[in-house]
């Protein structure tokens, strides 16, 4: 598997190159987590806009705005009333603690696993492997893991993996970039991907091209 893992990576890196979600990105990033949330990556970027233009991509706005002018500047990320209190929950507990470990996290009433790794790994700057929607469907493809279950699949990139921060990173970010290029939900684009020669989806769905 660490064979496996690290060619995918190698392979992505030399047709996407680096992603620059770093440094200086973490806290946006973590912003960026929760208002993923139930919705489309489109919503969140207006919303980042919007807070970006207000001068409120940093602890301390985020710590004096009221809850609703902050419902406002997120609005277009939807649930925004339930995203706002998470959001000022998270800067609440950074207030006190400026690097709380995972289950401290995980606390946070709507924070979940995916959440809390993405702060970890991007704002703490700490080594755990952030699992997505986008991880499970690669692998899954590729027939490296067709489980659900977001702990083991992490489990199975820390084990295998060399433990380097960037790396895992990089990695993530990768893997979010050739899902949304290529390796989409619908109508995937195998024809001009990069691993499609290693693609067990790619692979099969050729066979019964040729079967017809």
């Amino acid at each position: 598997m660490r064979e496996e893992l690290l060619d995918v990576y190698n392979k992505l890196y030399e047709e996407y190159g680096s992603q620059n979600w770093w440094p200086g990105d973490g806290l946006e990033i973590a912003i960026g987590a929760i208002l993923t949330q139930q919705t489309n990556w489109k919503n969140v970027e207006k919303a980042l806009l919007q807070l970006k233009n207000a001068h409120c991509l940093n602890i301390e706005c985020l710590q004096k705005i009221s809850i609703e002018e902050l419902e406002e500047l997120i609005k277009s990320s939807g649930f925004y009333r339930i995203k706002a209190r998470r959001l000022k929950n998270l800067i609440e507990l950074l207030s006190i603690n400026p690097q709380p470990d995972r289950e401290t996290l995980l606390s946070i009433n709507g924070l979940g696993d995916e959440t809390a790794d993405s702060i970890i790994l991007y704002l703490f700057e700490k080594k755990y492997f952030v699992i997505d929607s986008y991880t499970f469907r690669i692998m899954n493809r590729l027939g490296l893991y067709d489980g659900k279950n977001y702990l083991e699949l992490q489990r199975i990139f820390m084990d295998n993996l060399p433990s380097k921060l960037q790396l895992y990173q990089e990695y993530h970010a990768l893997i979010v970039k050739h899902a949304k290029s290529h390796c989409i939900k619908s109508n995937p684009q195998c024809v001009n991907c990069v691993l499609n020669k290693r693609c067990k989806y790619n692979i099969e769905k050729n066979s019964k091209s040729m079967e017809r």
